[in-house]
């Protein structure tokens, strides 16, 4: 391992015993095969030590979001029975007061663990908590046989010993399975990199090219956003997988002309069907006439099955709901039989499990499946999967909104989470979206705070007495409208570029805006480029207003042509 972060390294050796080390503290705590141990830590070598570790003592890891509140870290702990939790260097602070931790050894162990090697490859190697409808997450039970599946003779890209994968995904998101375990069973190297959103996107392509790193993952939304400023900035990669969003055609097509990496893929796959169930080469050849990138075929040993409601199959090229089998599907949620019951279901032909995605797709008569949609309101945004009912249950316990409604609007790079709220009695409405912001900070990740609220004086009804989505989407104009225009300021006018057009004041808050971490490393891009400067955007992400932003700029402008 190399970790470009610390300049820190790690040897396959040096790995094996720090984990050993792990392993026995961890039985020294009463941990046995079988039990849950929780891991905080950033993408780092801690990181990969821990994890191995907890494998070796023959638990499972439960991976912790670093950027999640500590109100969602409790409950994921409370729901694993409080376990103990490893904690990587300066990992911490997001933990109850008390729990107990252990810190990743910087050593061998003081004496041989005499472990015998798992042999169960149904234990549970991870379990990964993704979102809830019923307003909290859920943890998927990840076995051995599902990694091994996704990792080992993979169909959809090439890991050798002395390649260089890229690390760089948030521990608590599976494409940490895809780049930790597909380097390490391979015998390659894992290079421990900030993501593109931390960087100025030339200064994060230069750190790229000097690590020699050759394969990597990126979500679609990080894609799109380097893809439009740098449609030439994958071309020195052996392997990009891109994943978690619909996959963008023309910007897809933009980058195969500019000079693409050996191998564009298009990866989809929920947390049950562990990372990847399906994928894609996108090539000129392979996207020719086409309307949109599909989500192409079976991953290695995955079952891909096109069924109506009653989980039969639909006739060639009738769209019906995804459902995945194969030795990458989960074995359910913990602690939620219903849940997992109403998922995880028998195949009436064969008898064996299949997941049930939610996902509409057609299969085409090449076989390779597009995705058409959802069945419920789970959404993706960012790469992330999110269920909006989490985030309006979260809002309306916060007791200063009677009713709440999110809903995703816009695409790709664009796209955000816009709430709506009825405010509770004595709650002034001018008030409420900042409330709303305050009290879902301490209780939801990032990516799940809507980026704009509108304040509703009444709930719209349909013909059925039901809360009309529709029309209050329609109270949305395209155009933004508070404040005074920025004009011609070079930052409004670059914000209201990337955010499609919307008028923005120097006095907006970019977040307040919808803006987000993929969007400022666009604004960010565009400037420096305006500016022969190098241009931060967590600048923009930590200043007040655009005009705080602005006074951070380097320089001036450079004329136009």
């Amino acid at each position: 391992m190399l970790d470009r972060r610390t300049g820190g390294s790690l040897t396959y050796g040096e790995l094996w015993q720090r984990a050993g080390a792990l392993a026995a503290d961890l039985a020294d705590r009463g941990v046995r095969p079988g039990s849950l141990v929780a891991v905080a830590a950033r993408p780092s070598i801690d990181l990969v030590v821990a994890l191995t570790g907890v494998l070796r003592a023959g638990a499972a890891y439960v991976p912790l979001d670093p950027h999640a509140p500590a109100a969602r870290v409790a409950t994921i702990l409370r729901d694993c029975g409080d376990p103990p939790v490893v904690v990587g260097d300066g990992a911490a602070d997001r933990l109850p007061a008390g729990h107990p931790v252990l810190p990743v050894p910087v050593g061998p162990a003081a004496h041989d663990l005499g472990l015998p090697p798992a042999d169960d490859d149904e234990a549970v190697a991870y379990v990964s908590f993704t979102s809830g409808s019923t307003g909290k997450p859920k943890g998927v039970l990840v076995p051995h046989r599902a990694i091994a599946r996704l990792v080992v003779s993979p169909n959809y890209c090439t890991v050798e010993p002395g390649d260089r994968v890229a690390g760089m995904a948030n521990p608590a998101f599976d494409a940490t399975t895809f780049e930790l375990w597909g380097a390490l069973t391979a015998g390659a190297t894992v290079v421990v990199l900030p993501t593109p959103a931390e960087l100025p996107v030339e200064q994060w392509l230069g750190l790229v090219a000097d690590t020699g790193v050759d394969t990597m993952f990126l979500t679609t939304s990080m894609f799109h956003t380097i893809a439009r400023e740098r449609p030439d900035a994958f071309a020195g990669l052996g392997t990009l997988v891109v994943g978690g969003e619909q996959l963008d055609l023309e910007l897809t097509r933009r980058v195969l002309d500019a000079g693409p990496p050996g191998r564009l893929v298009n990866g989809y796959g929920p947390t049950e069907t562990t990372t990847f169930a399906t994928a894609f080469h996108c090539t000129h050849e392979s996207l020719r006439d086409r309307a949109k990138v599909p989500i192409g075929f079976p991953l290695q040993r995955t079952e891909l099955h096109v069924l109506d409601d009653d989980l039969t199959p639909v006739a060639p090229g009738e769209q019906g709901e995804l459902c995945v089998g194969g030795p990458g599907v989960a074995l359910g949620y913990l602690g939620r039989p219903e849940l997992t019951a109403s998922k995880f279901v028998a195949d009436p032909r064969t008898g064996k499990t299949l997941y049930r995605t939610g996902d509409i797709v057609r299969e085409p008569a090449d076989g390779a499946l597009e995705l058409l949609g959802r069945r419920d309101r789970q959404v993706k945004l960012r790469g992330f999967r999110i269920e909006l009912e989490e985030i309006e249950q979260a809002a309306v316990a916060t007791r200063i909104a009677e009713h709440v409604f999110v809903e995703k609007v816009g695409d790709g790079a664009q796209a955000t989470l816009v709430g709506f709220a009825l405010p509770a009695p004595r709650v002034v409405p001018a008030d409420l979206p900042g409330l709303l912001r305050d009290r879902l900070t301490e209780r939801l990740p990032g990516y799940m705070i809507p980026g704009r609220w509108v304040v509703l004086d009444v709930v719209p009804l349909g013909p059925t007495g039901k809360a009309d989505r529709a029309a209050m989407l329609a109270t949305i104009s395209p155009q933004r409208t508070a404040g005074n225009p920025a004009g011609p300021d070079l930052v409004g006018a670059v914000v209201a570029e990337v955010l499609g057009g919307a008028e923005v004041a120097a006095t907006d808050n970019f977040l307040d805006l919808g803006g987000n971490s993929i969007l400022a490393v666009q604004v960010a891009s565009r400037l420096g480029a305006r500016l022969a400067a190098t241009v931060d955007p967590a600048e923009l992400l930590l200043a007040e207003t655009l005009a705080e932003f602005a006074a951070t700029l380097p320089g001036t402008a450079v004329p136009s042509a």
